[in-house]
């Protein structure tokens, strides 16, 4: 590379016209330097050659390839994505902080104006969807409506900042999972721009504010899932910051074999990487057995990646991804432009390439059988002959009379949802075929089993109604439900009443099975404990069997009418059966067909939404409401010891699901409490993702999932903690308003992989609110831990040794951290003491878990939005000045 400075260019010309590029080999040096970059890498450094300052682009470049000495690095590089993508309840909080953020920035005399986003922000509304009516005629009909009746203020928000905040798009609901929407209809896996007065082509990139973001990379588009603090950063362009990434390289090799899906490659390859102990690296997969996997399938695997610990999973660019191009509509010069651009780029996948990695995986396709996983974590993957032991060992499957003909080990959901299983065409059309025949064979559903269909995409219907299946799903309960994530999210609706009553009544523990990605307890549904994740055909295998404590490859399902056993076997599709449907399924048009009906929603049109700069915030909303950490942050830097209470400690895998509330909004809870008293139907409170946008209904519901046991508590229900001044027991929120008041700092303890699961924001908004000035776990997952950070909450990793069940903190232990916010650095050795009630104390070094110089600085700002304000408030002044 030339030592002037200067960026090395190309110009390429075909059916796309002409482009200018940034010269990705010469950027590298030469070529054979760039093929022993991991093509993750190589887009990383195409995205730093583009950055404005050319020492933080010179530093960055030298950082990426010094890695390929050691495949590690403590180097910080920044990653400017040219998008965000968002759904309604990710969106609907940052568009609250925003909004606040103009108020706050208009009384200082600021312009609100300015607060737009400098990179394009694209938002679905799927997260919403509840399948309170499923396997009738109507049902997505009658869903869809309820979603828009119970979310009609929060849609409206969405529509205020559609019109008034530049650069934000919104897909209505009913246009697919987020995640379905960026493959088919966004991503364009080159993407162009203006620069200078030319028209440049560079790799399409992104973030998104969900953690199944890396779906994307199995078209070789580099992006992965943030929290919505760190997206809202990047949305006023600050770029994300994060160490030259560690990538761990998973070598495929030879083909999946007949009757195995996608579905069992991506829990085969979760339950490796988490015995592995994946935290936070890159995953990229090479070797002679990516050829054999279409698109689809890839999708299906970098879907994953935050079941297995991992940032990104990704596929390079090949002609898979070109097909899949073609058979989603894109246009033929945008697929030539991606294929001359990857070639020159050194981008296009060689599968006799080897790059260098920071270890390398061995995983045979061949191998693969069908499988589950469960019954409460994704990587706990199960043979179907080992699922009877696992549900028993799970206390579920427990001998029960009087229930009114329903087992035991009833299978109360079997629902084929989620972005994971639904986006590729395959693995519908599979379970489409299973229906057929198990149709055929005169089989059904027992009458306990709620079935339901939410696919990804609207272009499902066309596709399915094609050849057929879609009769056959519907003939068994597996009718279109509504296009979004549903089930696998926990709108998963009410059980059916027999199965309802059944559990609260008489003790039954039912399973849910879905093709979903997650099966923390209580996510899929409140009453249900055990979920196990399968394939779209093993699902609809499970539901017709109606019970899940069987060996499904070799006990029968059911009977056929004339008295014989049915099989698995017997309806299990063959290979050449699906590739044949697929095909007769599939035409390009139906993407954008599809997508274009759905985004003419008529009841979205007629959503009437304010027109104005300053959202007029209504005080009587139960809905959307300023939150208190909307400000400038902290007026000096804090220094000395900290003394604190700790207020919850909790054990090992809390998940965000644990901490930020999700599900339906219970009516005994405290956030129903101060709903109703607001007005609101005790009957409907809706669940509380919709409500994520209103501050004083999160805070009552944090920690009160029943799994979050807090141990200063013990034996009483989750959410309370005891106030040590006077050793009362209440609720969580309101024990940390009484430290508040008191001038009492608080802090949280963990074990490990504290803040494992989804990205939601909430769940470190929720530690701020609750005035936790730090986090004390064994370890953290990447996302939460960032989410804590952009919120000014420091992440401390507890001493070697220091685990919650040996601490044994009691209310009244004390624990000190020496810190001095001004001096902190990048994984800076922090002094703890926990001085006990009795006088006792221990002592230690914990690690401040901040990656970068920028971490520290968030934390000495007091969080991204105080940097925000900052920023905004400057630039205004720098521009009245200069008028």
């Amino acid at each position: 590379m030339p030592q002037n400075n200067a960026v090395p260019t190309i110009r390429l010309v075909g059916a796309f016209g002409e482009r200018r590029a940034i010269d990705l080999p010469a950027a590298a040096g030469c070529p054979t330097v760039l093929a022993r970059m991991p093509w993750c890498h190589r887009i990383l450094l195409e995205n730093l050659m583009r950055q404005p300052e050319p020492d933080m682009r010179d530093a960055g470049r030298t950082a990426l390839l010094a890695w390929l000495e050691t495949g590690r690095s403590e180097a910080e590089i920044p990653f400017a994505p040219t998008r965000i993508l968002m759904h309604d309840t990710t969106c609907g909080p940052a568009l609250v902080d925003i909004a606040a953020m103009r108020d706050v920035l208009a009384r200082a005399g600021g312009d609100p104006a300015r607060l737009n986003p400098a990179v394009p922000v694209a938002t679905s509304t799927d997260h919403s969807l509840p399948v309170d009516v499923s396997a009738v005629p109507g049902a997505l009909r009658m869903n869809m409506a309820n979603e828009m009746a119970r979310n009609a203020e929060r849609y409206r928000f969405m529509k205020w900042a559609a019109a008034c905040v530049s650069g934000f798009r919104v897909f209505p609901p009913g246009t697919g999972i987020m995640h379905t929407i960026n493959l088919e209809r966004l991503a364009t896996v080159v993407a162009t721009e203006m620069r200078d007065g030319e028209v440049w082509a560079v790799p399409d990139t992104l973030v998104g504010t969900d953690s199944h973001t890396p779906m994307v990379n199995g078209i070789g588009v580099l992006g992965w899932g943030v929290g919505g603090i760190e997206a809202e950063g990047v949305m006023f362009d600050v770029p994300v910051s994060l160490r030259v990434p560690e990538v761990i390289g998973v070598r495929l090799s030879g083909a999946l074999p007949e009757g195995s899906f996608a579905t069992d490659l991506a829990l085969a390859v979760t339950q490796m990487l988490r015995r592995y102990g994946i935290a936070g690296e890159f995953v990229e997969f090479f070797g002679p057995g990516v050829g054999t996997l279409t698109a689809g399938q890839r999708a299906v695997v970098s879907n994953m990646a935050p079941e297995y610990g991992a940032t990104t999973g990704m596929f390079p660019i090949d002609g898979h991804t070109l097909d899949y191009l073609r058979a989603t509509g894109r246009d033929a010069a945008q697929v030539a432009l991606v294929e001359a651009y990857a070639k020159a780029q050194g981008l296009w996948y060689d599968p006799d390439n080897a790059p260098r990695y920071t270890d390398v995986l061995e995983l045979d396709l061949s191998s693969l059988r069908p499988s589950l996983a469960g019954p409460r974590r994704p990587q706990d993957r199960l043979a179907p002959a080992q699922v009877p032991a696992a549900l028993e060992a799970a206390g579920t499957c427990i001998a029960l009379e009087g229930q009114g003909g329903i087992p035991s080990d009833a299978v109360a959901i079997a629902a084929i949802t989620s972005c994971t299983n639904t986006t590729d065409l395959g693995l519908l059309v599979a379970a489409g075929l299973v229906a057929r025949k198990a149709r055929a064979l005169g089989l059904s559903v027992p009458p306990w089993v709620k079935t339901s269909l939410t696919p990804g995409s609207p272009s499902a219907e066309r596709r399915l109604g094609r050849v057929g299946l879609l009769d056959d799903l519907e003939a068994l309960g597996f009718g279109i439900a509504g296009y979004g994530c549903a089930t696998c999210i926990g709108n998963s609706g009410p059980l059916l009443p027999a199965v309802a009553q059944a559990v609260e009544e008489g003790g039954l523990k039912p399973v849910a099975v879905l093709s979903g990605n997650r099966n923390f307890p209580g996510r899929v549904h409140a009453q249900i404990e055990a979920a196990l994740l399968a394939s779209p055909p093993m699902v609809v295998a499970y539901a017709v069997a109606g019970r899940a404590g069987l060996d499904i490859t070799r006990e029968p399902l059911g009977t056929a009418p004339d008295g014989r056993p049915v099989h698995l076997t017997d309806i299990w599709p063959r290979a050449a059966e699906i590739e044949a449907s697929v095909a007769a399924a599939s035409d390009p048009g139906d993407i954008a067909a599809a997508g274009e009906e759905a985004d003419r929603s008529a009841a979205w049109a007629a959503l009437e939404a304010p027109a104005t700069p300053l959202f007029p915030w209504d005080p009587a909303s139960t809905y959307l409401r300023p939150p208190p950490f909307v400000n400038f942050g902290p007026e000096s830097q804090e220094a000395g010891v900290l003394a604190a209470h700790p207020l919850l400690v909790l054990g090992d895998d809390i998940t965000t699901d644990h901490i930020s509330p999700a599900g339906s909004i219970p009516a005994r809870s405290d956030a129903a409490s101060w709903l109703v008293e607001c007005g609101e139907d005790p009957r409907d409170l809706n669940v509380y993702a919709s409500r994520r946008g209103n501050w004083e209904v999160m805070l009552r519901g944090l920690f009160t999932n029943k799994a979050a046991v807090n141990h200063l508590a013990p034996g009483f229900p989750a959410g309370r903690t005891v106030f040590a001044p006077t050793g009362e027991v209440m609720p969580a929120w309101r024990a940390a308003a009484r430290y508040a008041d008191a001038g009492l700092p608080v802090v949280i303890v963990a074990g490990e992989r504290y803040g494992t699961g989804s990205s939601r924001d909430w769940a470190a908004k929720g530690a701020q609110l609750l005035g936790a000035r730090a986090v004390l776990a064994n370890s953290f997952e990447r996302i939460h831990r960032s989410n804590l950070v952009g919120m000014g909450v420091l992440p401390l990793r507890l001493p070697e040794g220091w685990r919650f069940d040996v601490l044994g903190l009691r209310p009244g232990d004390m624990i000190e951290i020496r810190w001095d916010r001004a001096a902190l650095a990048p994984r800076a050795e922090v002094p703890v003491t926990i001085r006990r009630a009795d006088g006792t104390a221990r002592e230690d070094v914990a690690i401040a878990l901040l990656d970068t110089a920028r971490e520290v600085r968030l934390i000495q700002a007091g969080g991204m939005i105080p940097t925000i304000l900052r920023r905004a408030l400057a630039a205004t002044e720098t521009q009245a000045a200069s008028a």
